[in-house]
């Protein structure tokens, strides 16, 4: 069906059955009769036992699934639930990385502010050093995370930027686990959004009271704590389901957008390494870490905003 660029619908209303009848047949849930088995044989041009046998011997050459120009890899139901046991566990590690980027800063700004207005008995070397040290130590398990993450996840990349075909069952499963899935999604989107958009509060609340400065800056720590919260219920649950749309190859990981991404890549490599490049060179030269982490936002949004730029150009090269 795939292989035709049909829908199930489409393959339903060719054979004269729902397209629920389809569904089942591609989850398991039930099999078509020996009539409809002898119709969907003449549409595919294959022989029945290709399609009613679980073990068979490899498919004539010209039957093999071929996507441009190239023979598809074979993903089994084993090999598939391990992909989504490793982007559930890889989801947890990814989000908790996230997070302690976005809250490393959070001690340097309070003790900056707390040294200024002589608070306490701190000096500002001595505030700024202990700051610093807590900044990089936090990003540095962070990027610890990240390489492990990255490390254990490069076995199975090749779903996420490669075209495949799914052993029988394997689509049915992966429909049935993204559709249980998507009310914890709705959810859980829904507060981590709630939560950026209120993270705001603590700053309007002291700039509308004329705080003190280590005020505003105890403000600032309770911002970015609230935004990582909610940054990482929206990570966990963008990559878990993100996982269920891999193995079915739709929205972002279809076998269009795969190629498009293949030619998109370079782009992406180049802007974050020169980000990164900024950030370093304009926070030493500046010695200003409690602010220069604003331009991760930016990069954020300016990335999405060129990358969607690219990807017209090379729709239109296509």
């Amino acid at each position: 069906r795939k292989k035709n660029g049909w829908s199930q619908e489409e393959l339903a209303n060719q054979l004269g059955v729902s397209r629920q009848a389809v569904s089942k047949w591609e989850s398991a849930s039930s099999v078509p009769d020996l009539q409809r088995v002898l119709e969907l044989s003449k549409l595919f041009g294959v022989t029945t036992d290709y399609l009613l046998k679980d073990e068979i011997g490899p498919e004539p050459v010209a039957e093999r699934m071929v996507y441009s120009g190239e023979e598809l890899r074979k993903v089994s139901m084993e090999e598939a639930n391990a992909f989504l046991a490793l982007k559930e566990k890889g989801a947890e590690i990814v989000a908790n990385a996230t997070t302690l980027c976005i809250i490393s800063p959070i001690l340097l700004i309070v003790l900056g502010a707390i040294s200024e207005d002589q608070i306490l008995p701190v000096s500002e070397g001595v505030a700024a050093g202990v700051g610093l040290v807590c900044l990089l130590g936090l990003i540095a398990v962070a990027v610890y995370l990240f390489i492990i993450y990255g490390i254990r996840e490069d076995r199975m990349a090749h779903l996420e930027k490669e075209s495949f075909e799914t052993e029988y069952g394997v689509t049915g499963m992966a429909e049935e686990k993204r559709a249980f899935y998507e009310p914890v999604f709705a959810r859980e989107m829904a507060i981590g959004v709630v939560l950026c958009i209120l993270s705001v509060i603590p700053i309007v609340i002291a700039g509308t009271m004329n705080a003190a400065d280590y005020i505003c800056a105890f403000c600032v720590g309770f911002l970015l704590l609230i935004i990582a919260v909610g940054v990482n219920r929206i990570i966990r649950v963008n990559m878990i389901k993100g996982s269920y749309d891999i193995l079915l190859q739709e929205g972002e990981f279809s076998r269009k957008e795969k190629r498009l991404k293949k030619k998109t890549d370079v782009f992406t490599n180049a802007y974050w390494c020169l980000a990164t490049a900024i950030y370093l060179g304009w926070s030493f030269w500046s010695e200003r870490w409690d602010f220069t982490w604003i331009l991760w936002v930016v990069a954020g949004v300016l990335y999405a905003a060129l990358l969607g730029i690219v990807k017209v150009f090379v729709k239109k090269e296509e």
